[in-house]
């Protein structure tokens, strides 16, 4: 599995935190700054983070993938958008949660959210109401 990093640096605890929430022993984290101009259209540097991953159509489309967003709200938004373009799906993501009473701030992995079952899951909620 390839873990597309947007945000901090993950720990080797994340990782063993990942590999026991998803059975699967992280191969690769790339490390992709997300930093982003605010006075600069949003959709352009967004495309600019996802080319930085430097994955071809096909591997977008056929590697196991797991996204740590950028914490920035909407950076993560418009990024989910781009990366669900490319890969085809929603792409599944890491939750992270701050590590109470930790100093300097800690934090660790909560739960891996599969966002296309999410989305599968609301579809079929809306067609029964």
């Amino acid at each position: 599995m390839i873990v597309l990093n947007f945000a901090h640096p993950l720990t080797n605890e994340h990782l063993r935190e990942i590999e026991a929430l998803t059975g699967r022993r992280p191969e690769r984290v790339i490390e992709i700054p997300s930093q982003i101009n605010p006075d600069d259209p949003l959709f352009p540097q967004v495309r600019s983070l996802a080319d930085t991953c430097r994955l071809s159509a096909r591997e977008w489309q056929t590697l196991p993938v797991l996204v740590n967003p950028p914490s920035l709200n909407f950076s993560a938004t418009a990024l989910i958008a781009e990366l669900h373009g490319r890969m085809g799906y929603f792409p599944t993501i890491i939750r992270l949660r701050p590590v109470p009473c930790s100093t300097p701030p800690e934090f660790a992995v909560a739960e891996i959210v599969d966002l296309q079952r999410m989305r599968d899951e609301s579809r079929r909620r809306r067609e029964v109401t």
